[in-house]
């Protein structure tokens, strides 16, 4: 994996937290928060195009800081128990619940409380009652092992100072079986420390992006098998939309 600075996972998680949060108090004030770098502007803010504005709850797709949309690979099914790891605004969770039914169950995670009561707030106006928002940290899910069969995530393990525990608390909540369907951003291959860090500021990433091939490597290492990476987007400067697809066995030691 590409060296990267010495930085301190909880001081990202903080910086985050601060910036994030900031930008949910913009939406709750009537505001439209945008978060694709210092210009607010570029290919990278194409969360919205991403979805069918027909049935998307509008307020939450205003407050979208995606960078695509997992649910077009999900293939969730009624009753299933998700959980949408970085939340936000809750535009994911509404359309996931939609799709599980009031037999199943999705679970936003967030580490920003002014994000939760955004989302809450959506949940309410979209009259959810099958979602539940969590606040805490991506790297140490409030949940139980084996707990969910699908975990979606738009935009935000880019974000994490520490990917490998993102992932591994990933695979520890998913069901034998259980799927993962994320959109993230990667990088090219080749782009040095100094390009990835531009690019980053200008997409809004927070802390190295990591390219299809570490990918592929955190994943394994997880345990994760059947890993498909697809890149949808371009979104500048060496770095992608990406949708990254895996699953945990269903059976210990195999490869589905």
């Amino acid at each position: 994996m590409t060296e990267q600075p010495t930085i301190e996972p909880a001081d990202v998680r903080s910086a985050v937290i601060d910036r994030y949060s900031g930008l949910a108090r913009i939406a709750m004030a009537g505001g439209t928060p945008v978060d694709c770098g210092p210009a607010g502007s570029g290919d990278a803010c194409f969360a919205a195009a991403a979805y069918d504005d027909a049935d998307v709850p509008q307020e939450a797709l205003r407050a979208s800081l995606g960078c695509g949309n997992p649910l077009a690979v999900a293939q969730l099914e009624p009753g299933e128990v998700v959980l949408d790891l970085g939340s936000g605004g809750g535009l994911d969770v509404l359309l996931s619940a939609r799709r599980v039914g009031a037999s199943g169950t999705v679970y936003g995670l967030d580490a920003s409380p002014d994000m939760i009561r955004l989302a809450q707030g959506h949940a309410e106006q979209a009259r959810a009652s099958n979602v539940a928002f969590l606040q805490g940290a991506i790297e140490d899910i409030p949940l139980p092992d084996n707990h969910v069969d699908v975990i979606i995530s738009n935009c935000v393990i880019n974000l994490s100072a520490d990917k490998p525990a993102v992932l591994a608390e990933a695979f520890r909540v998913l069901r034998p079986g259980g799927r993962l369907g994320i959109s993230d951003v990667t990088a090219e291959h080749g782009l040095d420390l100094a390009q990835r860090t531009v690019a980053e500021q200008r997409v809004g990433c927070s802390v190295g992006t990591l390219t299809e091939a570490e990918y592929r490597t955190l994943l394994a290492s997880a345990g994760f098998v059947q890993a498909r990476i697809t890149p949808t987007n371009d979104a500048g400067g060496g770095l992608s939309s990406t949708i990254i697809q895996a699953v945990k066995p269903a059976t210990p030691g195999t490869d589905r």
